[in-house]
């Protein structure tokens, strides 16, 4: 899964540049930051944001700066192209640019637009100009205010129209150990996540899946090591489930489980476990036991050619005598299962 983190210059470069480095080590990719927030007062744009530019562009991070017409000013250059120098990556043009302009831009940078407002008008009025849709990105705003964010069915409604067309989708999680001003009540596109700070694992699931999102981003100045930690997993493409295995079967917990790319609504089933070159016995952990939501099965020999498959039960199924009950995913990890799919990787820790 892609992840991003926001940055903001009124946190002051020292800072910063400490949650670049965190978020590179977690295999972060993307950062976010604007160049006209009305709080980001007393930023020497020539210096402290030329400076936070540079330590992102040797990170290798795709740098998504919100941009008006009055940002060259800002940053004393003379034209829009020279961002590239600084390391920006994606632009975020809110207002100022005509549909030609725009097509012109995205031949250099890929453009980005805030995805609750694109218009059928100004759909047609860039593909009229010859738009490579492909190098445009929908990024959907944060919402610092109470009861002002998108419902995940909205999110996901406007995403798929416009991941149809070519563009990147993107949306934002609130973060919980720091939050950002002036309000400090989180920064998510999804109103319900406003709620769910400490949630940032599952929201993040959430949107990629459900919402249809390409690239999560925190909106917030930072999040919990616990959530950092579930980060570098998802950078990596797998999420960590605390579960109970039975003494003989921990071997395993020494392998990250792929879900099939076509995956069950029934189970998650692993790839990796055909390795397993094992003779599995029927045993006590097959006797007619109710396979429960969360349970952790292994094929036995009863199953021929399957014998070794490993299996998460997503949801209650029925006893089976040719698998053997090996174990049980937490119950505060239950709510992950429904996200551990097409292809998303399991470790069971």
């Amino acid at each position: 899964m892609n992840t991003g983190i926001s940055l903001y210059f009124s946190n002051g470069i020292e800072k910063n540049i400490r949650l670049i480095k965190k978020a590179v080590e977690n295999g972060v990719k993307y950062a976010f930051t604007s160049l006209h927030i009305p709080e980001e007062t007393g930023v020497d744009y020539c210096d402290h944001i030329q400076k936070l530019l540079g330590v992102c562009k040797e990170a290798n991070l795709n740098l998504i700066v919100d941009v008006g017409p009055e940002t060259l000013e800002k940053l004393g250059i003379k034209h829009l192209g020279d961002l590239k120098d600084l390391g920006i990556t994606h632009v975020r043009l809110d207002y100022g640019f005509d549909a030609e302009e725009t097509v012109q831009i995205s031949k250099t940078f890929h453009v980005v637009f805030n995805a609750s407002t694109i218009t059928e008008e100004e759909l047609w009025k860039w593909k009229t100009c010859g738009a490579d849709f492909t190098r445009f990105a929908a990024c959907h705003n944060f919402y610092p205010k109470q009861f002002t964010g998108l419902s995940l069915r909205q999110t996901r409604e406007i995403n798929q129209r416009l991941k149809y067309l070519g563009f990147a989708t993107m949306a934002f999680v609130p973060g919980n150990r720091e939050l950002r001003g002036p309000l400090f009540e989180g920064l998510p596109t999804i109103e319900e996540h406003r709620e769910r700070k400490h949630e940032v694992l599952l929201n993040m699931l959430e949107l990629y899946y459900d919402g249809l999102c390409d690239v999560v981003l925190t909106g917030d100045v930072d999040a919990e090591e616990k959530d950092w930690k579930d980060i570098n997993c998802l950078s990596h493409d797998y999420v960590e489930l605390k579960a109970e295995v039975l003494p003989s079967y921990e071997f395993i917990r020494d392998i990250i489980h792929h879900d099939r790319p076509d995956s069950s609504v029934y189970v998650i089933r692993s790839q990796e476990s055909r390795q397993y070159k094992l003779e599995i016995k029927p045993g006590e952990e097959s006797n007619a036991q109710i396979r429960k939501q969360g349970s952790i099965c292994i094929s036995n020999e009863n199953y021929l050619r399957y014998m070794g498959e490993l299996e998460i039960a997503r949801i209650d199924l029925p006893e089976e005598d040719r698998v053997n009950i090996i174990g049980q995913v937490h119950d505060t990890h239950i709510k992950y299962l429904p996200y551990i799919q097409k292809g998303l990787g399991v470790k069971l820790i």
